[in-house]
């Protein structure tokens, strides 16, 4: 109950980061906005590593920080676009496809044994984008192909992030994700600056801080549940913003958008389990540390 708590107070964090991103893009260019997400990110996440031991913040890998920190800057900019500029039910449940190219990229960079039906999994969840973007009707926008192009550039990040939490503990990775992050954001930046005024500092301030909850809330979660039980509270953002995008932009969410969110949905509540089930079998399957051939 804990963990599931913890992942419902993340997926609500993460669904009002977005809230905020959506109402700092009425004024502020995406570079801006991306920017002060991860300056007040990181003045989130300092109280975090206070007292901590400054050994286990040391790292020997910051050439990889700083390719994994590169990408994750081109997948955040072009999410906090599609936030901005497409309604926000179908830039999120386009979000929801991350897993799908993770599972992707875990056999193109890790080489992981994918078997049929995960990939009949990742078939599904394909499908589900197409009804989402609808090549070739009327309704298709390049916009949709940003947000996906986030979603793809999402799954590496979340390679790198296997590979480096492999040597590096959790507050490491995300104080250096933080460290590396504001320099390379304000580079774009700088090119279309604006001070923010009045309450886009308010929207500003909260992406941030909601952002950084939410991954932080999502780290207990994972700690204490697993990822095939908890995945599916996750999916309760999408009606949040949804409603957020009627009350607020007057926006409304056609049926199409529904079907394939739900394609993916279901495509992603089956990775995770088959993820989940692997994982527990690897650990029961994994000889006992101190154990003797034959015990």
């Amino acid at each position: 109950m804990r963990a599931a708590g913890f992942m419902f107070a993340s997926t609500i964090s993460f669904g009002f980061m977005v809230i905020a991103i959506r109402f700092a893009s009425q004024t502020l260019h995406t570079f801006e906005i991306a920017f002060f997400r991860n300056l007040f990110g990181l003045l989130a996440v300092l109280p975090l590593v206070i007292g901590v031991d400054p050994a286990s913040l040391r790292t020997q890998q910051l050439g990889r920080y700083f390719i994994r920190c590169v990408i994750g800057i081109g997948s955040m900019l072009a999410g906090f676009w599609s936030i901005g500029h497409l309604p926000l039910a179908q830039a999120i449940s386009l979000s929801y496809s991350t897993p799908v190219f993770v599972t992707i990229a875990a056999t193109l960079f890790l080489g992981e044994h994918v078997r049929g039906r995960r990939w009949a999994a990742v078939a599904m969840g394909f499908i589900g984008v197409l009804v989402i973007v609808r090549p070739g009707s009327a309704e298709f926008s390049t916009g949709t192909l940003i947000a996906l192009l986030s979603a793809v550039l999402s799954g590496i990040v979340a390679i790198q992030i296997k590979q480096l939490s492999r040597v590096d503990a959790a507050n490491t990775i995300v104080l250096y994700t933080y460290l590396f992050w504001v320099p390379i954001s304000l580079v774009p930046a700088l090119f279309v600056w604006e001070w923010p005024q009045g309450t886009a500092w308010v929207w500003v301030v909260a992406a941030g801080v909601f952002g950084t909850a939410g991954q932080v809330l999502w780290t207990h979660a994972l700690k204490l549940g697993e990822v095939s039980a908890l995945t599916p509270i996750s999916f309760a953002q999408l009606p949040l913003v949804a409603f957020a995008g009627w009350m607020w932009f007057g926006e409304s969410v056609d049926r199409w958008t529904w079907v394939g969110a739900a394609i993916i949905l279901t495509s992603n509540a089956y990775i995770a389990h088959r993820e989940a089930l692997l994982s527990r079998r690897a650990a029961s399957e994994a000889p006992t540390a101190g154990a003797k051939p034959g015990e």
